[in-house]
């Protein structure tokens, strides 16, 4: 009986199994080429910028998008109806404005009749059957643009103050004056909260329904320290970019919320600082009840414990607590409150270690639990009247692997599947939930986008181009689980942790002959992440897996039992401290790879990007000798370094937890280099400062240890253009001469 048999041979088994169901023949093909990775017309292109037309009534009958299809890109519409589609406007038609102007992005009027363009920071308007019309021509930048509920107007955001421009006769009117870019910001956020509160979206003013106020954030970035980029280092003299940037443990922005009377220009300042007092708080969402009368804010302490939902007079600006959420750990917000039309609220929480939703009154009363199991809901992707379409995970081991899409009804009924295969299941529902757009893919075919009805009847399938190679022809990925380290807490067997694995074309894993192959691992680590997911890449990092393969590389990823596949509970396994799981789960990995009989043990890289980057160095240095080779694009190096938001979430105030920021850490382990190490970073990045790369390279260099660095000129931290295809170039030339010698 396997029990009783060594740790190898059962690992070596389960390989076995795993694998069992050897790869299809695969018919030979062309070996991918870079060009393949990066170029668009090579990767395939799909329809973007996709967008509901609405109608007079406001049902939404269309849905457009831009698509060129072979005589220049244009805004096209596809009727809900028949299916049809027609070209609207050609995007060339901007050109009387001026050279290379492009839709940056677009937007309906509420009525459907006219279309607002932000085009190189300018705005344009544009009518069925009329001229095309500039809207601005400044020198600054107009951002965030919004049309008024009734269509009259347009709100936007210019040198960090709001304006309000009359569609009728083309005059503007400042909103605020106060604003200073870099300091007071007026309707837009500063950088942190841009980044790990908003998740990089530049919504931060909310016009209410009836058109009468604007709800709008004002920052106070005076308190937060200042961090100084060479974005651009050739110049004899480099000219700095200064970036307000709060680091964990320091100032964070001042942060109020104000609602604008547009008739009057006056603005009420709303009372955030209400019972239950918060020493201090992130202001982390902001609603309108759907009859404008009361702003909801969800309103988050600095320790990330305790979430409220506050309810706002827009006149009187007092405010009152309707829901309190807290655990002990940290409680993640998300995009998933919705105040319906009846006065209800839509909520999610994680109380049971995974992420559901609830039903109150408008009162803040417990209606009922409307999803439960071990499982998560991803995303609300439409509340209607009686019912939520959401993005879900799957069930079991691999649940979060995959999405489905389930329609959830408000009166206690029985949650509808509305999907029925594998792989990763996408929905953008029309405000009116006539129509959706309904997305499917798994790892090894780029699968589909087609308009539905509510009933899910297809309509018409999105365009798109084929890659200049077959999919299904490539090496695919094969995702099941590898034995983790013991439960001890519900048994004494192992965790099953999430994995996906690559072979080279012609490896028959149960025959492989004397062929020992070298090891690409990829990681991420983070709490909340996933690199095991069942769906298609279209470009980039997901099809350099599939050429490292065709070069002869195994490739595998595997999660840690902080990802998403654990839900809640297992996410709070990083509270205070990074690392050991991500570690025990690398090395669990490289044990599952020693079992298989066609690996080398002592050929496996290993790399990741960001916390991925980050947990590189922590594995490198955390167990040395396990890995030949590592690349640390992007790391953080330093807890210290990084933003107040992100950071401290987790590892709570460095003042509270010195100890828990050092061990975790990667600087503090420097001495323990033993592999062949190359760290990348740009030195643009806003985000993860290089800073961090600076210090490691210190480190190392103190500790006597050799490394290799490539620098970026320009590149933020996701890289772009010509540099992204280098570093993809870089990779594969570093794994060749660490991992193969050549």
């Amino acid at each position: 009986m396997i029990r009783n048999a060594p740790r190898t041979a059962v690992l070596a088994l389960l390989a076995l199994l795993a694998l069992s169901a050897a790869l299809p023949a695969l018919a030979q093909t062309a070996q991918l080429t870079f060009d393949d990775l990066f170029d668009a017309d090579r990767t395939g292109r799909v329809a973007g910028s996709l967008d509901w037309r609405p109608t007079a009534d406001g049902s939404s009958h269309a849905l457009t998008y831009l698509w060129d299809a072979g005589d220049g890109e244009a805004l096209w519409q596809m009727e809900g109806a028949t299916g049809e589609a027609t070209a609207l406007v050609a995007v060339s038609e901007l050109g009387r404005f001026g050279d290379d102007l492009a839709i940056d992005s677009y937007q309906w009027s509420p009525s459907g009749d006219a279309l607002l363009v932000e085009s190189a920071d300018d705005l344009f308007l544009w009518r069925a059957g009329d001229e095309w019309r500039r809207l601005t021509e400044t020198e600054d930048a107009e951002e965030a643009p919004v049309f008024s509920p009734d269509g009259t107007r347009v709100a936007f955001v210019r040198r960090a103050n709001l304006y309000l421009l009359d569609l009728a006769d083309g005059s503007e009117q400042a909103l605020t004056s106060d604003g200073e870019p870099g300091r007071i910001l007026n309707g837009t956020t500063d950088w942190v909260y841009w980044e790990e509160i908003w998740g990089r979206s530049a919504t931060a003013f909310w016009w209410s329904p009836d058109g009468q106020r604007i709800a709008y954030y004002r920052f106070d970035d005076t308190p937060v320290g200042a961090f100084t980029l060479l974005p651009d280092p050739t110049p004899p003299y480099p000219a700095p970019r200064v970036q307000r940037y709060p680091k964990a443990g320091t100032a964070n922005p001042l942060v109020r919320v104000g609602v604008l009377d547009v008739a009057s220009g006056e603005t009420v300042w709303l009372d955030t600082a209400v019972a239950p007092k918060r020493a201090e708080t992130y202001l982390a969402r902001v609603h309108w009840r759907p009859d404008s009368a009361a702003v909801a804010i969800e309103r988050l302490n600095r320790e990330q414990t305790d979430l409220d939902l506050l309810s706002c007079s827009p006149t009187a600006g007092s405010c009152r607590t309707l829901l309190q959420e807290h655990l002990d750990t940290w409680v993640n917000v998300g995009d998933d409150t919705h105040l319906l039309a009846d006065g209800r609220i839509l909520w999610a929480s994680e109380r049971s270690g995974w992420r559901h939703l609830y039903l109150y009154s408008g009162e803040g009363e417990l209606v009922r639990q409307l999803t439960s199991g071990a499982w998560s809901v991803a995303s609300v992707d439409h509340a209607g009247a009686d019912a939520a379409i959401v993005t879900a995970y799957g069930t079991g081991p691999l649940g979060a692997a995959s999405r489905r899409l389930l329609r959830v009804p408000y009166d206690g009924g029985a949650v509808q599947e509305l999907t029925d295969a594998t792989g990763w299941h996408t929905a953008d529902v029309s405000p009116d939930d006539a129509l959706r757009v309904h997305g499917w893919s798994d790892a090894n075919r780029p699968g589909w986008r087609r308009l539905e009805t509510a009933a899910g009847t297809a309509v018409a399938e999105l365009p798109t181009t084929a890659p200049a190679f077959e999919p299904e022809t490539l090496p695919a990925w094969r995702i099941f689980t590898i034995p983790g380290p013991q439960d001890g807490e519900r048994s004494n067997r192992p965790v099953e942790l999430p994995a996906a694995m690559l072979l080279p074309p012609g490896l028959d894993p149960e025959n492989p002959g004397s062929r020992k192959l070298p090891v690409v691992m990829y990681h991420y680590g983070c709490p909340a992440s996933q690199v095991v997911a069942d769906r298609w890449g279209r470009r980039g990092r997901s099809l350099w897996y599939k050429l490292m393969a065709q070069r002869g590389y195994v490739v595998l990823m595997v999660d840690n039992q902080e990802s998403f596949f654990f839900g809640k509970t297992g996410e709070d396994r990083a509270h205070r401290r990074f690392g050991p799981d991500n570690l025990t789960a690398q090395l669990a990995a490289v044990d599952y790879l020693k079992s298989l009989p066609y690996v080398d043990p002592g050929r496996i890289g290993i790399w990741g990007w960001s916390g991925g980057g980050s947990n590189t160095l922590g594995a490198l240095l955390g167990s040395p000798g396990t890995w030949k080779a590592g690349v640390a694009g992007a790391p953080v190096t330093d807890w210290r370094y990084y933003d107040t938001i992100w950071t401290e979430r987790y590892l709570d105030h460095p003042e509270d937890n010195a100890e828990g920021y050092r061990l975790s850490s990667p600087v503090t382990y420097a001495e323990n280099l033993a592999d062949a190490l190359l760290i990348i970073h740009g030195t643009a990045d806003d985000n993860v400062h290089p800073q961090n790369t600076l210090a490691m390279a210190d480190a190392l260099t103190k500790a006597g240890k050799p490394f290799e660095m490539a620098i970026y000129p320009g590149q933020k931290h996701g890289f772009r253009g010509a540099a992204e295809r280098h570093v993809y170039e870089r990779m594969t030339a570093f794994f060749d001469r660490m991992l193969k010698g050549e």
